[in-house]
């Protein structure tokens, strides 16, 4: 696991059975990995939505005293990375921190387990439904873009509104077992609501999010996280980006015709005159 702020968290949480209230902390805990651990008790209960009681129920719930002793055990054990933050302007620390969520996701993808699998999945199905909305609609259209040149038939779900249900349910009948999903902070209710959906009818959910404590978590079969940066007004997302191109690579390397049909598209976009060099 990763030596930053959200990787020593994630260290922290696995193996415990905590409530929707305490995976709600400890999802935001997570998101604001580097402040947590100058945070009070009232600071974070009011950032996650929840009341100081139920954070210092969460810090015992993990075997601590109370939140006083969960905040002096992160306290020391925060990262160097942290020092060095606090030497840069904000600009320089957002980049920084995006840096930390990329050796974090690299450390996580020294288990290559997960993402052969998912690429198993993403492979098989057949259409290949990939959804995103709101803010991870990009996710989904970048992959959707190249994954449409090695895979048969994949068919990107962006927008919401009452014809998604119709949308997953026509991709089910053309014979898909699975949907890839992107999801990043904040979650639509309605990207929990499809995913549910979507298992209802059977369905195989591999997810893309920015933490196993995400609101998709209880809807998706297999989640492989990857940190969003938060230390601009608005999230940065290079580490689920990255993460797309890896489950991209992972997807070709499960269809035998890949390589073929990307030799295929070169051939016509150069009859075509597609692009300039």
């Amino acid at each position: 696991m990763s030596d930053s702020p959200a990787g020593r968290l994630q260290t922290l949480f696995e193996g415990h059975r905590l409530t929707p209230t305490q995976r709600r902390i400890a999802h935001c805990m997570v998101r604001r990995a580097a402040d947590v651990p100058f945070l009070s008790s009232v600071e974070l209960a009011e950032l996650a939505g929840v009341s100081q009681p139920s954070v210092t129920r969460f810090a015992v719930a993990l075997g601590f005293d109370g939140y006083p002793a969960l905040r002096k055990h992160l306290r020391e054990s925060v990262p160097a990375v942290a020092e060095e933050l606090a030497e840069h302007n904000a600009y320089q620390q957002a980049v920084l921190g995006e840096i930390e969520n990329l050796r974090h996701l690299a450390d996580l993808l020294a288990d290559p387990a997960p993402v052969e699998r998912a690429g198993r999945l993403l492979a098989a199905s057949r259409p290949l439904p990939v959804l995103g909305l709101r803010a991870a609609s990009s996710q989904a259209r970048g992959f959707a873009y190249f994954a449409g040149k090695v895979h048969p038939d994949v068919r990107l779900l962006d927008e919401g509104g009452s014809m998604l249900d119709d949308r997953i349910d026509a991709a089910v009948r053309a014979g898909a077992t699975a949907l890839l999903c992107f999801a990043l902070p904040r979650h639509p209710r309605e990207v929990v609501d499809a995913l549910a959906y979507a298992k209802a009818t059977g369905l195989t959910v591999v997810t893309v999010a920015e933490s196993a404590f995400a609101p998709v978590a209880a809807h998706s079969d297999l989640l492989i996280p990857a940190a969003v940066g938060t230390g601009l007004a608005f999230d940065t997302a290079c580490a689920p980006m990255l993460l797309g191109r890896v489950l991209l690579e992972a997807m070709a390397d499960e269809l035998p015709d890949a390589q073929a049909r990307l030799e295929e598209f070169d051939v016509k976009a150069a009859a075509r005159g597609l692009f300039v060099d």
